[in-house]
């Protein structure tokens, strides 16, 4: 499947599931969600996750992930970027905000692939040549 139109996709999965509030266990979690933007780029569109945006938000407020003000900040921070995005990558692990973030997806009628290879490629016509990003570089 391809597409001429780069498309903003949110990348969700686990964050704060399953830690503990532990900052290390966090930071491997956004690791894996920052692992899937390189693909998603490459195969010609815009990755985005969440918490690029919230734990800023966050921390100009003096809170962080696992302050009582987090849920006031990622949940809402999610549900406004996906009034912005085309779709949604749903990376595997339990995550009810993730599993939230799908939902909202399905509801505003946008596609939700559970793997980089579902996403289509972006084909970019130039003057003198056809050229697709791949998913795979």
């Amino acid at each position: 499947m391809t597409t001429d139109k780069p498309l903003l996709i949110l990348i969700a999965g686990p964050y704060r599931s399953g830690t503990g509030g532990d900052p290390r266990a966090m930071a491997d979690n956004l690791a894996r969600l920052e692992a899937a933007a390189w693909p998603v780029f490459a195969a010609g569109h815009l990755p985005v996750i969440g918490e690029w945006i919230a734990l800023p938000v966050l921390h100009s407020a003096g809170a962080g992930p696992a302050d009582p003000l987090a849920d006031q900040v990622l949940y809402p921070v999610a549900e406004r970027l996906l009034a912005r995005c085309d779709a949604v990558l749903r990376l595997p692990g339990e995550s009810a905000g993730a599993d939230g973030d799908v939902a909202t997806a399905r509801r505003r009628g946008l596609p939700v692939y559970d793997d980089i290879t579902q996403v289509p490629r972006r084909v970019v016509r130039g003057d003198a040549e056809t050229r697709t990003a791949r998913a795979d570089a």
